[in-house]
């Protein structure tokens, strides 16, 4: 099983070897730094310690942690300018499968542009992009979001990540693959299941968003039982359990 978007640098170790003792072979981290930020170098050292020291955590108790790096919404306060260039560097040499995760919160002038910038990164490298969606006003966000997306890179490289059924429609139709966070006071197992019987399960990626906020790192591992306690096609499960996965991070 992977769980595609998670922010393992807050978790113990405990929840290491809890995900991978129940089921969980990879797992995808992305960038975001939950407290004030003094300058880009403190971001830096983020990403660096995600890249460096949360991998080789993760190995020591089975899990395969994959990394997505970039400028978070909510952490655009700082020069942008030091970090795009590490980013060009991360992509040149294999060390991370996607830029992640960026997007929009607030739809301040620096959200916008340090989002269009890494997006701009992503389409000349042909790299991955995974895309934040917020708890508040996301329909209106989310509409901001495509128009920007749209405008700066294929979205056959995009996934959209937090959908739930309020957006669903906004989105479906696009060429982008499409994230469902199963996490305390945003989705529970229930709830996504409902979307993939209604829409189906080829576009979708399965996570826990886990991070210093209240999570829930078996909800993917407990969204996976549940659809084979229900007697759901092997076929079926097996994309939204990690064959998505594969193909779109081409892991």
């Amino acid at each position: 099983m992977i769980d595609t978007h998670t922010h393992c640098d807050s978790r113990s170790s405990e929840d290491f070897e809890l995900m991978y003792t129940s089921g969980l072979d990879t797992v995808i981290t992305c960038a975001y730094y939950p407290y004030r930020l003094m300058n880009e170098i403190v971001y830096l050292n983020h990403l660096e310690r995600i890249l460096k020291y949360d991998t080789k955590r993760a190995k020591e108790y089975g899990l395969d942690l994959k990394v997505a790096l970039g400028i978070h919404p909510t952490n655009t306060e700082i020069n942008p300018e030091l970090i795009y260039e590490n980013l060009y560097k991360y992509i040149e040499n294999d060390e991370i499968i996607a830029i992640g995760e960026v997007g929009l919160e607030n739809l301040t002038d620096a959200e916008y542009e340090i989002f269009k910038q890494q997006l701009i990164i992503a389409d000349e490298t042909n790299t991955k992009v995974i895309i934040h969606t917020p708890r508040k006003n996301k329909k209106e966000v989310l509409s901001e979001i495509k128009k920007v997306v749209n405008n700066y890179i294929d979205p056959k490289l995009v996934v959209i990540d937090h959908i739930n059924k309020n957006v669903i429609e906004d989105v479906i139709d696009d060429k982008y693959t499409l994230g469902l966070t199963v996490q305390p006071q945003k989705m529970n197992v229930d709830e996504a299941i409902d979307i993939l019987d209604d829409y189906g399960f080829d576009r979708f990626l399965l996570n826990s968003d886990i991070s210093n906020k209240p999570s829930d790192p078996l909800s993917v591992v407990k969204t996976i039982r549940e659809l084979d306690k229900l007697n759901y096609k092997k076929s079926e499960i097996n994309k939204i359990s990690h064959e998505n996965a594969i193909k779109f991070f081409n892991l």
